[in-house]
């Protein structure tokens, strides 16, 4: 094989959620930048428009709206992204989001609105691009799980249950569809700069104390995200599947 064009991604079709946030937006950049043609969805279509109209000089970028937390929104995106493009080679389910409470705090609302948006929206994203790639008999799919689902960091209970859970799904979709020649994995983000996070961060002891706790001595940044996604979604990663890869400097390894 020729290495040098492993992170080619011409006449490939790239499927974004959560593609209007810092990270979404940085995913998609990279693969316009990288030939694909991509579908970037947000639940705000400004956003995901934003973003299409931002990176249209590059290559072919394409916005639509989903809400993740509804299967029928889900079932129109899937079939209106392959309407346009006619396949879908690379999901990145990326949509998600996260409160931040004690634990006995949460309430039901809470929960239904993480674990509906986090672990329901991935699950259903995943299940009917899969039916595609099923057809195709080819495909990657690159899930946003978190070091939340391997560690008990406080004021997070709901979240880290909904990427513990996107793990374990992965594994189990992995499995299931490694016969089609789908790959399935998983990136999980360290604490990253993104306005959510850096707001959370503003307390200078707050941010003294996370940097204190990663070996590399700095937050993550969203191309860190967006080269980790590139490296799933390649050639390079064809005898990977089933695999969270924790993009967090190092943040895990004590």
């Amino acid at each position: 094989m020729t290495y040098t064009n492993l992170f080619n991604f011409t006449n490939k079709t790239v499927l974004i959620t959560g593609g209007g946030g810092s990270i979404g937006s940085e995913i998609a950049k990279a693969f316009v930048e990288c030939g694909a043609n991509v579908a970037v969805s947000d639940i705000d279509i400004k956003k995901a428009e934003h973003v299409s109209k931002t990176l249209s000089d590059m290559g072919i970028i394409v916005p639509f709206e989903v809400d993740v937390t509804k299967v029928a929104s889900i079932e129109k995106l899937v079939d209106d992204v392959v309407s346009r493009f006619k396949r879908i080679d690379i999901l990145v389910n990326h949509a998600g989001l996260n409160i931040r409470k004690p634990a006995v705090e949460f309430t039901e609302k809470d929960w239904d609105t993480v674990i509906n948006t986090n672990l329901k929206g991935i699950f259903f994203m995943a299940q009917k691009v899969g039916k595609v790639m099923i057809k195709q008999k080819k495909g990657k799919i690159i899930n946003t799980a978190s070091v939340s689902a391997v560690r008990g960091h406080p004021n997070l209970a709901i979240y880290a249950a909904s990427k513990g859970g996107v793990q374990q799904l992965t594994k189990v979709l992995a499995n299931e569809w490694a016969k089609f020649n789908i790959n399935v994995n998983a990136i999980g983000p360290g604490y990253t700069m993104t306005g959510q996070t850096m707001k959370f961060l503003s307390n200078q002891k707050t941010f003294k104390s996370i940097l204190d706790k990663i070996p590399m001595g700095r937050l993550g940044t969203p191309e860190d995200m967006a080269k980790a996604v590139l490296f799933l979604a390649s050639e390079a990663s064809d005898y990977i599947t089933g695999h969270t890869l924790f993009v967090e400097g190092g943040r895990l390894i004590d």
